[in-house]
């Protein structure tokens, strides 16, 4: 089940931060569609230096668009794949 955030004052890496605190998988795409961070990367490498362990798995795009679905509205086009394409999402091991 996904955790609703709070967005504050502290701007878009902060909202993505309390995302992925708050126990939320995430993506490049969901990352830069949701909360405007272009570089999740550099994010994921930077709560890592900090002690954070950060998972990750294979996934069809499919199931990025679903769990993008419920914050926005994405619309792939319908002749593109999204069963075939695979993207890594990422998460915070307890």
């Amino acid at each position: 089940m996904t955790k609703h955030l709070k967005l504050n004052k502290f701007g878009n890496v902060m909202a993505l931060k309390e995302h992925i605190l708050l126990g939320n998988k995430i993506s490049r795409i969901e990352a830069l569609v949701l909360f405007g961070v272009q570089d999740l990367n550099r994010e994921l490498l930077r709560m890592k230096k900090k002690g954070f362990i950060i998972k990750n798995s294979k996934v069809t795009m499919t199931k990025i668009i679903i769990r993008l679905n419920k914050f926005s509205v994405c619309k792939p086009p319908k002749n593109l794949p999204t069963n075939e394409i695979v993207m890594n999402e990422y998460w915070l091991n307890n």
